[in-house]
């Protein structure tokens, strides 16, 4: 398969560059930090512009005929109560998130055909946590813009899911991670009484582009230790 990977340099997107690597073409999206891949292709994205991932995935067709998946993985994490939250704040959080996945989105949907699309959502928008405001509105878009998107696309044999992490050992969670008390907390909330590790996340990103499953489409796997489903 050709996959087109934006945030491959990130700790979920690092493991699934390493899981896809030797059996697949892959062409990486970064944009401070250059992802380690010493077979894959690397380009510039800035995933916030409308107007640079449109060439990010048209230099993936470009450079191998047909692009079969793209998996956009950009993504923050500011965690506070709205009233503490800055204007900039919001918008960074909306950028990072749900315009990058718009993004891809709209790319996709002008130039490319039978393709898997997976975006990344959160386990926050199914269960309440406090201080997640910024995320959880974010990621709810995420989620209205894949149901929405599998129907427009179906045409044209896009697919379109998301997947939505409960917390997982990254450096986007370090401030979590690396605080003992936090960790111990953070566990408890979780049925399994562990945090998810980037390998969890990769397997389900994996399966959704496998195109022995193309008949998923405009659904949402949660993989979070039983956090947002069981109390």
């Amino acid at each position: 398969m050709n996959v087109l990977i934006l945030g491959a340099a990130g700790g979920i997107g690092s493991q699934l560059v390493s899981d896809l690597a030797e059996l697949h073409n892959l062409l990486l999206g970064y944009n401070q930090n250059m992802p380690v891949a010493q077979s894959a292709k690397l380009e510039p994205v800035d995933a916030c512009s409308f107007e640079s991932v449109q060439s990010f995935v048209q230099t993936g067709l470009d450079e191998f005929g047909s692009v079969d998946s793209i998996v956009n993985l950009p993504g923050n994490l500011i965690l506070k109560p709205a009233h503490l939250s800055t204007e900039e704040e919001f918008y960074q959080s909306i950028d990072i998130n749900l315009k990058s996945a718009f993004a891809v989105v709209r790319a996709a949907g002008s130039i490319l055909r039978d393709c898997s699309i997976v975006l990344m959502s959160t386990a926050a928008v199914r269960v309440g946590l406090a201080n997640h405001e910024l995320i959880s509105c974010a990621k709810s878009g995420v989620e209205g813009l894949a149901r929405s998107a599998a129907k427009t696309y179906a045409k044209k044999n896009i697919r379109v899911n998301t997947v939505a992490p409960g917390l997982v050992d990254t450096p986007l969670s370090s401030k979590i991670v690396n605080n003992q008390m936090a960790l111990n907390v953070s566990k408890k909330m979780h049925a399994t009484g562990e945090i998810g590790k980037p390998k969890d996340i990769s397997n389900m990103i994996s399966f959704l582009i496998d195109p022995e499953n193309n008949w998923i489409t405009g659904q949402k796997f949660v993989v979070d230790g039983g956090l947002s489903s069981t109390k």
